[in-house]
């Protein structure tokens, strides 16, 4: 007679796991999504709209996007050039973009930052998470290849591996060339922190901006067009007759 209040409270206590939520005729994998590490976190981000971050550095430096292509970091708290917005373009792969420049990070293969105006292979990077809240950011297409012995003896075999070249910001706020960066340098750690209130202000400022131009731009054409058609008309009504 125990048993069943036992087995009740039990019930009880125990947590239920959360179920996937599927699409009727959809399979449904209700294994959690794990990110780039491999452990299991949950990349919510992917797929979704762009995240908006400053990344800060482990030198104390926030990383900057320079309109005129230009890339470092900046002590500034709140600088316009600092708020960046992190797309997630595979798993475990994202694009930062300057929101202010308009500009992608990249990184050529001689292993130099830049800021390209245009979305391209160069602007993905492998984004790992690690302890701390500290994230590093590679290049996915450029790093350097590592020769490798196995083996001992006459035997002996050859193999390769390749070593990342990190987004880097040095004690000074200067960008360092990936292939002298390595996963544990402090220039090599940022630390995704969001938005405060002064930067979200400065986003509402941008956006308003944005949208007067817009405004501007459209009403200008408008009255381009009401020109063109009045001088049309007046020219088909001076037209001498034969």
């Amino acid at each position: 007679m125990l048993m069943i209040p036992l087995l009740v409270l039990l019930s009880l206590l125990d947590p239920v796991s959360p179920r996937a939520n599927c699409a009727p005729g959809q399979a449904c994998d209700p294994r959690q999504r794990r990110d780039a590490g491999g452990r299991g976190g949950v990349y919510e981000h992917l797929g979704g709209a762009p995240r908006r971050r400053k990344l800060y550095c482990a030198t104390k430096y926030h990383l900057q996007i320079h309109s005129n292509g230009k890339i470092d970091g900046s002590l500034e708290e709140n600088n316009p050039f600092s708020i960046m917005e992190i797309t997630a373009v595979d798993v475990g792969v994202v694009a930062i973009k300057g929101l202010f420049s308009g500009r992608y990070l990249a990184m050529n293969d001689k292993g130099r930052l830049y800021a390209s105006e245009v979305f391209n292979r160069e602007c993905e990077f492998v984004e790992r998470i690690h302890e701390l809240g500290y994230n590093t950011y590679a290049s996915r297409h450029h790093s350097t290849e590592q020769s490798l012995q196995l083996g001992g003896g006459s035997s002996k075999r050859r193999a390769s591996a390749k070593r990342q070249w990190y987004v880097s910001i040095n004690g000074k706020g200067r960008p360092r060339r990936g292939f002298k960066t390595r996963s544990t340098d402090k220039a090599s750690l940022f630390l995704p922190r969001v938005l405060g209130n002064k930067d979200h202000e400065m986003v509402r400022r941008l956006r308003d901006s944005h949208n007067v131009h817009h405004h501007m731009h459209h009403h200008h054409s408008s009255s381009d067009r009401r020109r063109r058609r009045h001088r049309a008309r007046k020219g088909l009504g001076q037209r001498p007759d034969n």
